[in-house]
């Protein structure tokens, strides 16, 4: 895979990775998607993209934010590699691609949250070097008191 390049999404191009973000939310209603997006983008969040030539084929969310158990932290969000590019090891170089921007803004760690049931994350995460820390709780408080 000679054309693949890892980069910082500009926010006016933030609505590129909703093709893949619905991938993994299948169940969040596409404009709820959007305008959670241009909320996000507002507040200390970034983008990171992995490009097979000009398609977007991978990416993760990043919060950056300062924990008072571990200090200056990045946190990957969002992580997806669309289908056909599993299992050829591109995981592993778009991680390798945050901790170095990790540290390139002066970040001691990296946490994550993973949903219970994507199994294969789990599994990934675990190999690469990420140790089960806690649980991550929601209560919805939206009167329908739907999760999406």
């Amino acid at each position: 895979m000679k054309n693949i390049r890892i980069n910082i999404i500009k926010k006016e191009n933030i609505d590129t990775i909703l093709p893949l973000l619905q991938e993994l939310n299948t169940t969040t209603p596409l404009e709820h998607l959007k305008k959670r997006l241009a909320e996000m983008i507002t507040q200390n969040y970034e983008c990171v993209g992995m490009y097979d030539g000009n398609k977007l084929i991978a990416i993760s969310g990043l919060w950056t934010m300062t924990r008072h158990y571990i200090g200056r932290v990045i946190e990957p969000d969002h992580v997806i590699v669309t289908a056909a590019y599993r299992g050829k090891q591109l995981g592993n170089k778009l991680f390798e691609w945050i901790y170095d921007y990790a540290k390139q803004k002066g970040c001691e760690a990296s946490e994550l949250n993973a949903y219970s049931g994507n199994r294969k994350s789990h599994k990934f995460y675990n190999n690469e070097g990420y140790e089960i820390y806690g649980f991550h709780f929601i209560k919805v408080l939206r009167e329908d008191g739907e999760f999406y």
